[in-house]
C-alpha cells in the first residue's frame, strides 16, 4: 500500500543562459492567458468593445502583480524584504499574498470604471470568475516549488516535499494543501461560469462577486487549519495571519450576496 507521495520536482523547466523558467512564471503567465480569453468571451456576448478588455487587462495586470507582492511583503515578511529589498521584484520565486490581490484588484477595477465610466460591481462579478482560475494555476505553482504545504499526516496521499526550504520537512510525509485548494479554486471558476450563463450574462450585479469572495476565503480560512505556518510568527496563534485577513473579505461577500438578492426582481 503506498504510504505517500515523493515529490520532488525541479522548480526551474530549462535555462537560458543565466535565465530560468520556472513553473511559477509559466502558471502566473497563463492565468492572465486564459482570463483573457474568458473575458473576450464575455465582453462578445455583452457587446462590449474588445479595446476596453485591453486596457482592463492591463489594470489587473498591474494591480494583481503589485497587489499581491507587496502583501506577501507586508503581510508576511516585512523585515527580511527590507533587508534585502532587490527580492521583492523577484516575483518569479514564489510570494505572493492573495489577499494582497484582493485588495489591489477592486482598487484596479475601481479606478479603470471610473476612468472608463463602467459599473464597479459589473466589472468585477465577470473578472472574478477569471481569478478563481488564476488562483488554480497559482496553487499549482506553489506544488511545483514546494512550498507552502500542509502539516504532516498519515493519509496515503500525503507528500513528501524534498525540496523543502525547512531541514526535515520533505522527510515527513504532509497534505498537499496546494492541491486541495487548488483543486478547490478550479471547481469555484467552474461554477461561477456556470453561474454567468444560467443568468444569460445578466447576474444580479454583486452576486458573482459576494459568492467568489465568501467560497474562496471561506475555503482558504478552513484550509488554513490543516496548513504549516508560513512564516515564524504565526506558530501558536490560534489563527494564521491568512486566516485573520480572510474573515473580512467572507463578511464583505456574505453582504454583496444578501445585497444582490434584495435588488434582484424575483427578490
Amino acid at each position: 500500500m503506498l504510504e505517500s507521495i515523493i515529490w520532488n520536482p525541479s522548480p526551474e523547466i530549462f535555462n537560458i543562459g543565466s535565465l530560468a523558467i520556472r513553473w511559477y512564471g509559466l502558471f502566473f503567465a497563463l492565468s492572465f492567458f486564459f482570463g483573457y480569453i474568458i473575458m473576450q468571451k464575455f465582453f462578445t456576448k455583452e457587446g462590449i468593445p474588445i479595446p476596453l478588455l485591453d486596457e482592463l487587462t492591463t489594470y489587473m495586470i498591474v494591480g494583481t502583480v503589485v497587489g499581491a507582492r507587496l502583501g506577501h511583503v507586508l503581510f508576511y515578511e516585512p523585515e527580511w524584504y527590507l533587508s534585502h529589498p532587490i527580492k521583492i521584484f523577484e516575483v518569479w520565486e514564489g510570494g505572493l499574498a492573495s489577499h494582497g490581490a484582493a485588495i489591489a484588484i477592486p482598487l484596479s477595477v475601481m479606478i479603470f470604471g471610473w476612468v472608463r465610466k463602467k459599473p464597479f460591481l459589473w466589472i468585477m462579478d465577470r473578472v472574478v470568475i477569471t481569478v478563481a482560475l488564476a488562483g488554480f494555476m497559482i496553487r499549482m505553482g506553489n506544488l511545483m516549488n514546494s512550498e507552502i504545504y500542509g502539516n504532516p499526516t498519515t493519509l496515503p496521499w500525503g507528500f513528501n516535499f524534498l525540496r523543502s526550504s525547512t531541514p526535515g520537512d520533505g522527510l515527513v510525509p504532509r497534505h498537499p494543501t496546494q492541491i486541495y485548494e487548488g483543486l478547490s479554486y478550479l471547481a469555484i471558476f467552474f461554477f461561477l461560469w456556470w453561474y454567468y450563463y444560467k443568468k444569460n450574462g445578466k447576474p444580479s450585479q454583486g452576486m458573482i462577486f459576494g459568492i467568489f469572495m465568501t467560497l474562496v476565503f471561506g475555503i482558504r480560512f478552513l484550509i488554513e487549519f490543516i496548513k504549516e505556518p508560513q512564516v515564524g510568527f504565526e506558530r501558536g496563534m490560534i489563527l494564521n495571519m491568512g486566516q485573520l485577513l480572510s474573515i473580512p473579505l467572507i463578511v464583505a461577500g456574505a453582504i454583496l450576496i444578501f445585497r444582490a438578492w434584495k435588488m434582484a426582481p424575483e427578490g
